[in-house]
C-alpha cells in the first residue's frame, strides 16, 4: 500500500473519531444542562401555587413530561419543537423514575406559543395515558385525550370536566404559566440523547419499568419529583 495513501485514510478514521467522540461529549453536556433546565423549570411549577400548576395534579400524576425552552422561532409545521423528558411513578413504591428523553414536534397552528422561548409541562393521569406514552411514538389527541390544564390553587375544582382528560398540558411564557392545547403535536422518545445519558441507546419503557438508576445529572430532577410522593389514586 502506498505510504502517502495509507497515512491519509489513518488522518481520515482518527479525525472521524475525534468527531464523534466530541460530538457525544457535546450531546452529553447539552442533555445534562437540559435535565438541570428541567428541575428548575419543576421547581418554579412548585414554587408559586397560585399561579402555578395545582400541587394535587402533579401529585396524583402517573408521568411527567417536562420540555423546557422551546424556540418560538422553531414553531412552524413539521419542525422540531424542542427536547425534554419524561418520568413516570414507580407502582411498588411511589417514586419517580430516571428520567427518559422525548422530544416533541409536529403539530397545528394552534400549538404556537407567545414569547421567545416557552416551557412545556404534561401532566399523565392514569395509567392508560402513561402506557400510551411510553410507546416510541405518541401523537397527543389523536392516541389519547388531552386538554389544556387549569392553573392556581383553587383551579382543579373549577374544571372537574378536563380531569376525564388522560393527559394535562400546560406552557409557560415570561414566568406565567397557562393551559394549552398541544393536539396534533407529536412525541418520539429520543434514542441519541438517552445514549447520551446511560452510555447506551435505552428506549423509555426500558428506563421507566426496569427501575433504571439516574445519573448524577438526572437525580436532581427526579429529587425534585420525589417531593410529591405518595401518589394519590387517580380518577
Amino acid at each position: 500500500m502506498n505510504r502517502t495513501f495509507a497515512l491519509s485514510c489513518f488522518a481520515t478514521v482518527a479525525s472521524t473519531l475525534a468527531g464523534g467522540i466530541l460530538f457525544a461529549a457535546n450531546t452529553a453536556e447539552e442533555t445534562n444542562h437540559r435535565l438541570h433546565e428541567a428541575a428548575a423549570v419543576f421547581t418554579e411549577v412548585t414554587a408559586a401555587p397560585d399561579k402555578g400548576i395545582p400541587r394535587d395534579l402533579i401529585e396524583s400524576a402517573k408521568c411527567i413530561v417536562i420540555v423546557p425552552a422551546l424556540k418560538k422561532g422553531a414553531f412552524v409545521v413539521g419542525a422540531e419543537y424542542g427536547k425534554g423528558f419524561i418520568s413516570c411513578r414507580n407502582q411498588a413504591d411511589t417514586k419517580w423514575s430516571a428520567p427518559g428523553a422525548v422530544r416533541v414536534e409536529g403539530g397545528s397552528v394552534g400549538f404556537q406559543i407567545g414569547g421567545s422561548e416557552t416551557d412545556v409541562v404534561m401532566l399523565v393521569m392514569n395509567d392508560r395515558g402513561a402506557q400510551k406514552l411510553l410507546e416510541s411514538k405518541f401523537t397527543l389527541g389523536a392516541e389519547g385525550e388531552v386538554a389544556a390544564g387549569p392553573v392556581g390553587r383553587n383551579a382543579t375544582a373549577d374544571t372537574d370536566a378536563k380531569m376525564h382528560a388522560e393527559i394535562l398540558s400546560w406552557s409557560r411564557s415570561r414566568g406565567v404559566f397557562a393551559g394549552v392545547s398541544l393536539k396534533g403535536a407529536t412525541l418520539r422518545e429520543d434514542g441519541d440523547d438517552n445514549r447520551a445519558m446511560y452510555g447506551e441507546k435505552l428506549a423509555n419503557r426500558e428506563i421507566v419499568e426496569k427501575h433504571h438508576a439516574p445519573t448524577e445529572a438526572g437525580r436532581e430532577l427526579v429529587g425534585m419529583l420525589d417531593r410529591y410522593s405518595p401518589v394519590k389514586d387517580a380518577k
